[in-house]
């Protein structure tokens, strides 16, 4: 996607701000300094740096174990829960395997979400139901399974008091997105491992790309490589800070803003050589078939205006920007679109 040039934002950026979640527990100055961080985060950056979200380290070190267990396990045990198996793109997908603007990343995954019974659509409901089911999980490590359904729990009610917290900054009504929210929210989150430079030297752990939902939080760990584009194309690197979520705004928020809220490209540059990189980026998003409306708050008439771009359309109805994403990154999951921009999911199953 083409970055657009924002009205506050600085022509060079040195570190990513760092916002204390907690303040929102003060009330009056602290909430304001809250609110007054976020507005400009938000409005300048579209990254922070999140601390004081409540999460403990041995909540984290439940899940971080558990994930090196699970990439710690034979292919033959990862490739049990291959993501080809599932029509609802829950899995393990292979280092290489998955594309980000046509090129191969180096990393190998597991994709997790909300346990679901599978929503098969009938004729003439949405193609994006077949996002919606249950995960796979390998026999041999049941705990990663109740570490990772605790922290979508967990993440999710953090990042609706931030997203409320947010939309008040900008003197929105902080519940204005909750009809979106109700009922079976789309909560994903991918575990995540780089094990180093590609064979042939290629340094993309993870391409340039923005997040299409609302808010992503993404817990890292201490190799680096993290890296958020600057208005002038160039990258700034974002070091792990022990105890905070990297947070980042996805493209719903700055469309349904009409620019003044940030989406902003990011990627992964593989660690050197040999070395491994775990991450876990967390992705709260709205039901499948919520309608995103217009946000309505005091600045709209200075909105920027979101960013155009053509081979990128953005849908109101947040399941078609996630199917079309997920048809796009894994090409094993054949992808044809009519002229109307509705894709049509083909699955292929391993042989």
């Amino acid at each position: 996607m083409t970055q657009q040039s924002h009205p506050n934002t600085p022509s060079t950026l040195t570190a990513l701000p760092v916002i204390d979640l907690s303040l929102a527990d003060g009330g009056g100055e602290n909430r304001a300094r809250l609110h007054s961080a976020l507005r400009t985060a938000a409005t300048d950056v579209g990254f922070f740096q999140l601390t004081g979200h409540g999460i403990t380290p041995a909540e984290t070190a439940s899940l971080t174990d558990a994930m090196r267990a699970f990439f710690a396990l034979p292919e033959a045990d990862r490739l049990s829960v291959s993501n080809l198996n599932s029509p609802h793109f829950r899995g393990y997908t292979r280092t290489g395997d998955e594309l980000t603007g046509g090129s191969q990343d180096w990393r190998d995954q597991l994709d997790i979400g909300a346990e679901l019974p599978p929503h098969i659509p009938d004729p003439g409901e949405p193609p994006y139901w077949w996002l919606e089911g249950p995960n796979q999980w390998p026999e041999v490590l049941p705990e990663l399974r109740t570490a990772a359904l605790g922290w979508i729990d967990r993440l999710g009610t953090v990042a609706e008091r931030l997203l409320h917290e947010l939309l008040a900054a900008i003197g929105a009504e902080p519940d204005f997105y909750d009809y979106a929210f109700a009922g079976h929210p789309h909560l994903r989150l991918k575990l995540v491992r780089y094990p180093g430079t590609a064979p042939d030297g290629a340094g993309q752990g993870v391409g340039s790309h923005k997040d299409y939902g609302f808010i992503t939080l993404l817990l890292q760990d201490q190799v680096g490589g993290l890296q958020v584009e600057r208005p002038d194309g160039s990258y700034l690197e974002v070091p792990p800070m022990p105890g905070a979520f990297v947070v980042n705004l996805g493209e719903l928020l700055e469309v349904a803003t009409d620019g003044y809220l940030k989406a902003t490209s990011h990627r992964v540059v593989s660690p050197p050589g040999a070395r491994e990189r775990f991450s876990v980026p967390f992705f709260y998003n709205p039901r499948l078939d919520a309608h995103i409306k217009p946000l309505d708050f005091p600045s709209a008439q200075h909105a920027p205006g979101a960013t155009q771009d053509p081979d990128n359309p953005l849908f109101a109805e947040y399941g078609r920007n996630e199917l079309k994403g997920y048809l796009r990154s894994v090409p094993t999951h054949k992808m044809a679109t009519d002229l109307q921009g509705r894709p049509i999911v083909v699955i292929t199953k391993p042989n």
